[in-house]
């Protein structure tokens, strides 16, 4: 009878949050949308992925690493509006400047590292790839010409949120990572075209190395403390984490044959692996503002509460990844793309979702735990490695559930 009595309660509990599962669906629908622009550009850059081969194996590492640093920054918005920190003013000591500080230096330095594992992955696995300083090149400069959009879109959706009322941690995570998908992938894109020319490559690669070298020593000398506690937290992060997206697409690298014969698959990927990561940064985000508040404790069973924000990511979970199925299905169609078929990308998209998502609440859940016991900020642990994990967690899932319908993705 306790469980009926549980299931009951958490139902009511779920009902009370009307206004919040509205407005994490108006956000995921969105960002699912927003993500299409990438699954679209990616569905048709299938000469360029010929042609510079191994830059499937930087694409997810660049894209997710934008989730990583911005999904990060609107946990911490998030948690400040919360705690009525927040204030629209550039002043170095408000925590709208010191986010930026902390956007630029992470990018700059984040990119120039993802440069560097991709052309040791791709050395690894025996893959052919473009060079080092073609890897400098497109990860610099289509990761800071996308960082720059994603930047003023996330001030621009915290200052709303703080001045709307709306709930920052369910609209921020899922909008900020697909817009780091919406902008980064045709950025990447548009950097390609400079290592073209090989004496106009080496002179654009060597300036991002200055430029990353000179936001590593910013990192170290800024008078800003709030600042370098940030950027110290966030190290072993953006060092560690993009060895999963890495390993995604080495994973989506080795299946380039299969994927780039039925587009319409590159088309779901995106929007997937971001929606996935949303969910997950909206449970942690969530949590984060709810441990560092005192409304839940930091213990190994979760609490009414935190039960409360797993059931809605589910219910998050369920209705986004059937709409992500659809729409790539529809858009397979409209622009002619070949696909496996109407059942594998709209069930295989849901159970893909489902196989994930058990991943997406435990991972979430105690990583939010972890960090808060160890007395890190969970907001600049929690969000990023969540999002890295289902990087790699979706596209893993995406393969298996469509070789379970029978797509020959392993033939």
């Amino acid at each position: 009878m306790a469980f009926p009595r549980r299931a009951r309660r958490l139902w009511a509990s779920l009902r009370a949050e009307k206004r919040t599962l509205r407005q994490g669906l108006a956000a995921l629908t969105l960002s699912t949308l927003a993500s299409f622009v990438a699954g679209l550009t990616l569905g048709h850059i299938t000469n360029t992925l010929t042609d510079l081969p191994g830059l499937l194996v930087l694409i997810p590492a660049a894209v997710g690493m934008r989730g990583t640093i911005f999904g990060a920054i609107g946990a911490r918005f998030g948690t400040s509006t919360h705690a009525g920190l927040f204030e629209v003013t550039l002043d170095r000591s408000g925590v709208l400047y010191q986010n930026i500080e902390v956007a630029v230096i992470t990018t700059f330095t984040s990119s120039l590292w993802l440069a560097i594992l991709a052309r040791l992955a791709t050395l690894a696995f025996g893959q052919r790839s473009i060079s080092i300083w073609d890897f400098v090149t497109i990860s610099v400069v289509g990761g800071a010409l996308g960082s720059v959009f994603i930047l003023l879109f996330t001030i621009g959706v915290s200052v709303l949120s703080y001045r709307r009322g709306y709930d920052l941690d369910a609209v921020s995570t899922p909008m900020v990572t697909a817009l780091g998908d919406m902008s980064t992938l045709p950025t990447l894109f548009l950097a390609t075209f400079i290592t073209r020319n090989h004496a106009v490559n080496a002179i654009v690669a060597a300036v991002c190395v200055a430029v990353c070298g000179y936001a590593m020593v910013r990192a170290i000398t800024t008078d800003l403390k709030p600042v370098r506690r940030i950027v110290v937290e966030m190290v072993a992060v953006i060092l560690l984490t993009p060895l999963l997206d890495i390993a995604a697409g080495a994973v989506l690298q080795a299946k380039e044959p299969v994927l780039t014969a039925l587009p319409g698959l590159l088309i779901l990927i995106p929007p997937f692996v971001s929606q996935a990561g949303a969910l997950g940064g909206i449970l942690s985000s969530r949590l984060s503002s709810k441990l560092q508040l005192g409304l839940i404790t930091a213990r190994g069973l979760p609490e009414s509460p935190a039960l409360l924000d797993a059931g809605l990511v589910v219910v998050f979970g369920v209705a986004i990844f059937t709409f992500i199925g659809a729409v790539a299905l529809v858009l397979s169609n409209l622009t002619g793309l070949a696909h496996p078929g109407a059942g594998p990308m709209i069930g295989g998209t849901l159970l893909a979702g489902m196989l994930a998502m058990p991943l997406v609440i435990g991972v979430g859940y105690y990583l939010a735990i972890v960090t808060s016991r160890f007395g890190l900020d969970p907001d600049n642990q929690s969000v990023p490695i969540i999002t890295s994990v289902m990087d790699l967690v979706g596209v893993v899932a995406v393969l298996i559930a469509m070789a379970t319908l029978g797509v020959a993705i392993y033939g």
